[in-house]
C-alpha cells in the first residue's frame, strides 16, 4: 500500500490529541507503519515555533507573522517529515494542518483566504492530506474540555496564546471547519466529537478503514 496523510482538525477542546493517539495504536495494530505528528512543531525548529506561537506573552503579535511562523514550520515539517514518511510507504497522522491556518488566521482573524492558500502552497511543496478528519464540537463545551472548567464567559482566559481569544473567534474557527468540509466533502469528514471518547474514536477507525481498504485495493 501507499503512503497516505491524514490530518486532524477541529476547534479546542474537541479531543484531537487523544484521538490521535488512539487513531494510531490502531493503525500499529493492524500492522502499519505510522509516523505521529503535530502542528505547529513536528521537527526541532517547528517545535521552537511552535513554542513561540502559542507563547502568551507574546499578545503582540501580528496576525501576519502569526501566518508566516506558522507557515514556516510546516515547510520545515513537509520537507523533513511528512514527505519523507509518506513516499516511503508510511501513514502520516498529523495533528493540525493547512486547514487550521484557513479556519483560524482565516476565519478566526480574517486574514484574506486567497493569501492563505498561497502561503499554503508554497509552504507544503503541493503535499496535501488525503483525508482530513474534522472532530467538530460546540465551542463551549470544547473550551470546558479543555480548561476542566466552566468557560462559559466571553474571554476564555486560560490556556495558550489561541486558547486565550474570546467566544466569537472560536465560533468562527469552529465554522471555518465545517465551511470547509462542504468545500472539499471527499477529502474532509466530519465527525461528531460529542459522544464519548471510545464513541468518537470508533466513528473515527470507520473512516480511516474504509479510507485504508480503498487504497490497498480492498473493498
Amino acid at each position: 500500500m501507499r503512503g497516505i496523510f491524514i490530518t486532524i482538525e477541529g476547534p479546542e477542546g474537541c479531543g484531537k490529541t487523544t484521538q490521535s493517539n488512539m487513531l494510531v495504536e490502531h493503525l500499529r495494530g493492524k500492522g502499519h507503519e505510522v509516523v505521529l505528528t503535530r502542528e505547529p512543531g513536528g521537527t526541532r525548529i517547528g517545535e521552537r515555533i511552535r513554542a513561540l506561537v502559542l507563547d502568551a506573552e507574546y499578545r503582540e503579535m501580528t496576525p501576519r507573522a502569526e501566518l508566516l511562523l506558522m507557515a514556516a514550520s510546516r515547510a520545515q515539517h513537509v520537507l523533513e517529515k511528512i514527505k519523507p514518511a509518506v513516499d516511503a510507504g508510511r501513514v502520516v497522522v498529523c495533528s493540525r494542518f493547512t486547514d487550521a491556518t484557513i479556519a483560524y488566521q482565516g476565519r478566526g482573524r480574517g486574514f484574506d483566504i486567497d493569501l492563505i492558500n498561497e502561503t499554503n502552497r508554497i509552504a507544503t511543496g503541493k503535499v496535501w492530506p488525503g483525508l482530513t478528519l474534522v472532530i467538530d464540537i460546540d465551542v463551549r463545551t470544547g473550551l470546558r474540555r479543555a480548561f476542566g472548567v466552566e468557560k462559559a464567559e466571553a474571554k476564555s482566559g486560560e490556556g495558550d496564546r489561541l486558547e486565550k481569544e474570546d467566544i466569537g473567534f472560536h465560533e468562527r474557527v469552529r465554522q471555518g471547519y465545517l465551511d470547509l468540509a462542504r468545500t472539499f466533502p471527499e477529502r474532509i469528514k466530519v465527525i461528531d466529537g460529542s459522544g464519548s471518547i471510545e464513541e468518537v474514536s470508533a466513528a473515527i477507525r470507520e473512516v480511516v478503514d474504509t479510507v485504508l481498504a480503498r487504497l490497498s485495493g480492498g473493498r
